[in-house]
């Protein structure tokens, strides 16, 4: 396994970090809590010490599976990520959003679900529309300062809300995120546009959700939707398919059998090439796909195959902030 730093702070992380949204029972590709410890201890084999989950996954119950498995170990090596946003409570329009109130409540209870003092990595899911930006920074930095939380980071949202937050940080003193977890593929590169230099410029870490596109870059295009997991995320209308998404599939397909290796391992491979990517988040339930994800670290794309592989590239619209 490689290592790397957590954007531009000390702290260290595995290259690759697991995904955490596959533990549950709200999905019937989800694992229960004996299969999640399965591939939670074999990641563990494998090097990976970054985790990646959020509380509104199978409403907590990944978290408790995490924390569960964890517990077990010597805590101090792993690094853990959550996220605080989604509704957990139809009956209280206070379990969402990122207000003060949220924020401090939906914290405690992933801190108790996962059994730990404090969380590395706590990560706004999405952009709040109905809070001001300043109520959330404050919040988030209060929970720094009382030694709830190590660092923040956002996911999805456009990069004026991302600059914003930012700049409000900066003018009041407030604690930084240090990561951005968005939707980045092979197929799906819209975040190039403004994002990605974003990042690059204020030295933010990337850590890119469906790396693979659910599955899309895994398998040939004829098999696309093959899995209920790549079904579940094709309903959320994903553009993969759209402009060049055919010939990438192709070309993926293509390059992987000349190499002797897996698509999935190419499409990997190119996500965690990228300079401003710190972890791409794998979320498998599969203990062989696991292994594949980590041996794609090791695949050798040249700068042609790089710049084979994106030419057919062509916007699509953008998806994933919702």
């Amino acid at each position: 396994m490689e290592y790397t730093t957590l954007g531009d702070t000390g702290a260290t992380v595995s290259r690759l970090a697991l995904g955490c949204m596959s533990f549950g029972s709200e999905h019937e590709w989800m694992l229960d809590e004996e299969e999640g410890r399965e591939l939670i201890e074999r990641a563990i084999d494998l090097g990976i010490t970054f985790f990646d989950t959020a509380n509104v996954y199978s409403n907590g119950e990944s978290e408790a599976i995490l924390g569960d498995v964890l517990a077990e170990y010597d805590r101090d090596r792993f690094t853990v990520a959550t996220k605080v946003y989604g509704e957990m409570d139809e009956s209280n329009p206070n379990s969402g959003g990122l207000s003060r109130k949220a924020i401090e409540q939906e914290l405690e209870n992933s801190l108790d679900r996962l059994g730990m003092d404090t969380v590395d990595l706590y990560q706004i899911h999405r952009w709040d529309y109905d809070t001001p930006i300043e109520e959330t920074l404050s919040a988030l930095d209060d929970a720094v300062r009382r030694g709830k939380v190590r660092y923040l980071g956002a996911s999805s949202m456009w990069a004026h809300q991302f600059a914003e937050a930012l700049h409000t940080s900066d003018r009041e003193g407030y604690e930084r995120f240090v990561t951005m977890q968005n939707l980045y593929n092979l197929a799906y590169r819209e975040e190039e546009r403004e994002m990605v230099p974003l990042c690059q410029r204020e030295g933010i870490g990337m850590l890119p959700w469906s790396p693979l596109g659910a599955g899309y870059l895994t398998r040939p295009y004829e098999q696309d939707d093959a899995t209920t997991r790549g079904e579940h995320e094709t309903a959320l209308g994903r553009p993969y398919r759209e402009g060049g998404g055919e010939e990438i599939n192709r070309r993926i397909e293509e390059l992987a059998d000349e190499k002797d290796v897996k698509m999935a391992q190419i499409a990997l491979r190119w996500v965690a090439g990228k300079e401003v990517v710190d972890a791409p988040i794998v979320g498998t339930s599969s203990v062989e796909h696991l292994e594949d994800a980590v041996e794609a670290l090791d695949v050798d794309l040249s700068d042609s195959d790089v710049e084979w592989l994106e030419e057919p590239y062509e916007a699509v619209r953008v998806s994933g902030h919702e």
